[in-house]
């Protein structure tokens, strides 16, 4: 089995989950989404990040205005809408749920090694 394939995969599912949460705390430009995820250390590039904002603006979670930039072309600044809101927080849920499902998992599996 291929250990950076299954990293890889494990990362792409939670991707949306993060950059919604990126931008349920403001409007966001793909540069600023981009650098919260640098700071976490969960490295996406453009190519990822572009096709998922408009899989997710598609599903009427996100929307996005055009403000004029005083370097370079217009940015396109993206915000959760009604439906994203309420997504997020189920979404969220979801995460606390699973998170802690994952720890009962492998806590008790490390202390059955540790008995072995």
């Amino acid at each position: 089995m291929d250990l950076e394939n299954t990293q890889s995969q494990m990362r792409k599912g939670i991707l949306e989950y993060c950059i919604l949460c990126i931008i349920e705390n403001r409007e966001c430009y793909a540069s600023d989404i981009l650098e919260s995820m640098k700071k976490a250390k969960l490295i996406v590039v453009e190519g990822t990040l572009y096709p998922l904002l408009t899989r997710l603006k598609n599903a009427g979670l996100l929307s996005y205005k055009w403000e004029e930039s005083k370097s370079g072309p217009p940015r396109k600044y993206y915000d959760l809408t009604t439906e994203g809101q309420k997504f997020i927080k189920e979404l969220s849920q979801t995460w606390i749920e699973l998170e802690t499902a994952v720890k009962i998992i492998s806590n008790a599996n490390n202390k059955l090694n540790t008995k072995i």
